[in-house]
């Protein structure tokens, strides 16, 4: 029964302790590393309490907390920042806090095209290397070529390439009809007189 009765004595206390902590609204905006604009999603939590929040588009925070809060600020590919909440006169706190990078290097992987190097360094002993193929003449075909040419659909680079020549030629005959070179007679009056020089020769 004493035990009992310490223990709520103690449980009474301790919540007469929190009860004269202070809110404080804490604000900040969070930069990245050589930054000038905010880090959106960035994680601002209190773990004892269980409570947080995340900043916005721009980096900004805000959320209540209480005076001797431990702020944990994370984000992925930066490294933990903790703030404690000091005990200030006012009720609103802003802060700016600039995260810094968490560059994790990795070993060089060399490609090679042999499993382990005692197989390569047997290969170069060996000289059995391997040689290329030669190229099958009957695939540079003049007809089968052509034939791949037609059937063969246009990858990304053709299809932008058509889309803006069509675009340019849209954005010429927006002012008048294209024209067109059998409805000139000076091309026509060219046409003849080239004929009749060929004859004379």
């Amino acid at each position: 029964m004493l035990i009992l009765c310490l223990g709520l004595l103690f449980s009474a206390q301790n919540t007469q302790a929190q009860g004269k902590k202070r809110v404080i609204q804490l604000s900040g905006i969070i930069l990245g590393e050589d930054s000038v604009a905010g880090v959106p999603g960035v994680n601002v939590y209190v773990p004892k309490a269980g409570r947080g929040t995340s900043t916005n588009r721009v980096g900004y925070f805000s959320m209540p907390t209480l005076v001797g809060d431990e702020i944990v600020i994370s984000a992925v590919g930066f490294e933990k920042q903790y703030y404690r909440v000091p005990d200030t006169e006012g009720d609103n706190l802003t802060i700016l806090v600039e995260l810094i990078s968490d560059t994790t290097f990795l070993e060089t992987v060399e490609i090679m095209p042999f499993p382990t190097e005692e197989i390569f360094k047997e290969a170069v002993l060996a000289l059995n290397l391997p040689v290329s193929e030669d190229v099958n003449s009957q695939n540079l075909n003049d007809e089968l070529l052509a034939l791949m040419m037609q059937t063969t659909p246009m990858d990304g680079y053709v299809n932008y390439r058509y889309y803006m020549d069509n675009w340019a030629m849209y954005q010429n005959d927006r002012f008048g009809p294209r024209p067109n070179p059998l409805l000139n007679p000076f091309n026509w009056a060219r046409f003849f007189k080239g004929l009749k020089n060929k004859k004379k020769d």
